[in-house]
């Protein structure tokens, strides 16, 4: 998403506009999932074990797109319903629209965990909200033995207002997981782990206006600017994260026959 390919810079109107393009259109992109409510399209080569663009659509029924956006946003309440989430922060403030955060996730065994370090920028537009990042070097937060640092070249979230106290919520992501990966992989992030993270965001969307109404319910920075606490950062802090100075690892000869029961069932 980087300009130029070497500049942080923090979106504006037309990487957003172009986001939604992406989300929007059916042009260059393969259906590989369509269930319940929730489609799953990719972009790529078929027979690339990396880098794919992978795109979910499902239908949110009785959750407005405001509750959506504040699900999406709010770290303190992700505990609750990411169980793939490792650890997730923000690290400061960039403007009122636009952070830098870290998060982790577990990868199913016996791949390596992976994290993130990503610039995230927000757009509330009428009834209709946004929410993308990609990821950059901050000094301070270097790659870590423990996981392989990956690449979120683009990824981000469309939510749009489908009627009276519904939405329609997207969810758009080109990542570079650092190394060769069994195309098993590749095939079950569209046909069962994309799925499943979108009907959990669903799930918890339904159960977040009670939750909120017991941890500090008018708490949220993202809405309330004026309520952030986060230590500035500033853009020459940063750099652009290449995936080409990260390690590469080679997990291909890993077989699908690896995975743990729990994995199947996570």
């Amino acid at each position: 998403m980087s300009r130029g390919g070497e500049m942080v810079y923090i979106p504006d109107d037309s990487d957003f506009s172009s986001f939604r393009d992406q989300c929007e259109s059916l042009e260059g992109w393969h259906c590989r999932y369509n269930k319940a409510g929730v489609t799953v399209w990719s972009q790529g080569q078929e027979e690339s074990c990396t880098v794919q663009k992978i795109k979910t659509r499902i239908s949110c029924k009785d959750v407005p797109a405001e509750t959506l956006y504040d699900v999406l946003h709010d770290t303190r309440y992700r505990k609750k319903w990411d169980s793939n989430m490792i650890e997730t922060y923000d690290i400061g403030r960039l403007t009122v629209n636009a952070d830098v955060g870290y998060y982790s996730w577990k990868c199913p065994s016996p791949l390596k965990n992976r994290d993130f370090v990503t610039l995230r920028s927000w757009l509330p537009l009428g009834n209709d909200y946004m929410i993308i990042n990609y990821s950059v070097k901050h000094p301070k937060y270097p790659p870590r033995k423990d996981f392989v640092r990956a690449v979120s070249l683009q990824t981000g979230y469309l939510i749009k207002a489908n009627g009276d106290g519904a939405c329609v919520l997207y969810y758009l992501t080109q990542v570079d997981p650092r190394g060769s990966l069994p195309k098993w992989v590749v095939n079950r992030v569209s046909q069962f782990v994309a799925p499943k993270a979108m009907k959990k965001i669903y799930k918890a969307g339904l159960k977040y206006p009670e939750w909120k109404r017991k941890h500090d319910p008018g708490y949220k920075p993202w809405v309330y600017p004026e309520q952030n606490t986060l230590p500035s950062v500033s853009l020459a802090e940063l750099s652009v994260q290449h995936a080409d100075s990260l390690e590469n690892i080679d997990e291909t000869g890993l077989t699908e026959d690896h995975l743990s029961t729990s994995d199947h069932e996570a």
